[in-house]
C-alpha cells in the first residue's frame, strides 16, 4: 500500500551459527544501501539471530521486493566474504502494516529495545537505529 509503513521482520536458519560483529555491520550496510531512494529506514535492529526493520516504501517499490534484495544480498556477500556455506535465511519473513501512530510508536520501541532485552547487562547496541 503505497504510503504505509511497515515492520518487517526475518531469522536466521536453526541450524546456522549466529551473526558475529563483522557480520552485523555488513547487514546494516545493506539496509541503508538504498535508503531514500527505495525507501525511508524508520528503525533497525540486527541481531544475533533475527532482523526487525521499520519501514516505508518508496511508492512502486514492493515491500516484497526490498524484503528479498535484503535477505539476497546479505545471504551472498557473507557467504563470498564470511564463507557461509548454505541458505543464510529462513524463506519465511514477517511483515505487518503499522496502523496508526500509537502502534507506531510501539513498533520503534520494540526494535530499539531488542538487544537490552536479551541482554539486560549491555549499556550500548551498535547495530539498532534509532539509538536508544
Amino acid at each position: 500500500m503505497d504510503g504505509a509503513v511497515y515492520f518487517v521482520t526475518w531469522r536466521l536458519y536453526p541450524s546456522r551459527p549466529t551473526l558475529q560483529s563483522d557480520e552485523k555491520t555488513k547487514i546494516v550496510e545493506i539496509l541503508c544501501h538504498f535508503e531514500t531512494v527505495r525507501y525511508l529506514l524508520i528503525a533497525y535492529v540486527v541481531m544475533d539471530d533475527h532482523v526487525h526493520v521499520v519501514l516505508q516504501p518508496a511508492e512502486a517499490v514492493s515491500l516484497q521486493q526490498i524484503v528479498h534484495s535484503w535477505k539476497s544480498f546479505s545471504a551472498r556477500k557473507l557467504q563470498q566474504e564470511n564463507g557461509r556455506i548454505g541458505a543464510l535465511w529462513q524463506k519465511e519473513s514477517f511483515d505487518r502494516i503499522v496502523r496508526d501512530e500509537t502502534e507506531w510508536r510501539e513498533k520503534i520501541q520494540y526494535v530499539m529495545n531488542n538487544p537490552y532485552k536479551r541482554w539486560p547487562e549491555m549499556t550500548e547496541y551498535a547495530w539498532v537505529y534509532p539509538v536508544a
